[in-house]
């Protein structure tokens, strides 16, 4: 079994190069052959099966074959797992921040009472 660090590395690893998200893009529109994927690119089909597999490895692709067709359709499951773990880590520091902020808000009113005290006693 994979965990689940391994697999958001892989999809975040995966989603990094511009030409495996250019696949997702036309794969999120429906399934294509991969003849069809590597269309657009200029680079060979062995280039552009190693971006594939990539794809696959991180389960962003499924791969359907059918007599000598291969068939890849987009696993959007995988995007909302990534999703989800950023949502959390923003709620986190979303946490952490605000904290801060009370903090150093306190911190300035501290010192603005001194300061004033300070004043007055000179006076």
């Amino acid at each position: 079994m994979v965990s689940t660090q391994t697999s958001l590395d892989q999809t975040l690893m995966a989603l990094a190069d511009p030409t495996r998200r250019a696949i997702l893009q036309r794969l999120s529109r429906g399934e294509a052959r991969v003849t069809e994927l590597a269309h657009p690119f200029d680079m060979s089909l062995n280039a552009v099966s190693k971006h594939i597999r990539i794809l696959e490895r991180a389960d962003l692709v499924r791969r359907r074959t059918a007599g000598r067709e291969h068939f890849l359709s987009f696993n959007r499951h995988r995007l909302d797992e990534v999703a989800n773990w950023i949502e959390t880590q923003r709620a986190a520091w979303n946490t952490r921040l605000d904290a801060l902020e009370a903090l150093l808000r306190e911190e300035d009113k501290a010192a603005s009472s001194s300061r004033k005290r300070t004043k007055k006693g000179s006076s």
